[in-house]
């Protein structure tokens, strides 16, 4: 598999906007009257970004990846008030990021490419990569309306930390301790 930093000038931020949406569908569903205009409104934002992975596997678009850390946080362009909500309400139930992790903010793998093992061999080389340059958790968050993620963590290793939840949208914080 192949990462490269998401430039929307070289590649399809529509489809990119896409799998941000699905990745959150229940509360863009709840802020906005359509996918559609979810995953406009979406796109418009997208900026050439390190923290956002486009991911190729045999030149092929198969996914994205958006990730944090302690010094490298996506950027933020609130070219709308909605999106704006969706990030105050992750505030109150994602990870707090500390000054040696490496969190998994979204995976999304396209529809047409899910139950491959996609998911799990990019989780791994995350763990790899965290490994390397002595990050010393990779966190993220599982639903509490996705049982099959948190089980997928699970299965890799992952560790349930903390549960927290808000407007009732509720997470699973979880850890994987880098050896």
């Amino acid at each position: 598999m192949e990462y490269q930093t998401f430039d929307p000038e070289i590649h399809d931020s529509h489809l990119i906007a896409e799998y941000r949406y699905e990745v959150d569908f229940r509360t863009f569903d709840k802020l906005f009257t359509s996918k559609d205009k979810a995953v406009s409104s979406i796109e418009k934002c997208l900026k050439k970004d390190e923290c956002i992975k486009v991911i190729f596997d045999d030149g092929e678009i198969i996914g994205m990846l958006m990730f944090y850390t302690h010094n490298k946080k996506p950027k933020s362009y609130f070219k709308s008030i909605r999106l704006f909500i969706v990030d105050i309400l992750d505030y109150f139930v994602i990870c707090d990021i500390g000054k040696q992790d490496f969190y998994i903010a979204e995976i999304a793998i396209d529809k047409k490419h899910r139950s491959k093992g996609y998911g799990s061999k990019i989780i791994k080389e995350i763990i790899d990569y965290a490994e390397k340059n002595n990050y010393k958790r990779v966190i993220l968050d599982a639903d509490f309306r996705n049982p099959k993620a948190k089980a997928l963590y699970e299965k890799l290793g992952f560790k349930v930390y903390n549960k927290k939840s808000f407007l009732k949208r509720g997470m699973y914080n979880m850890e994987f301790k880098v050896s």
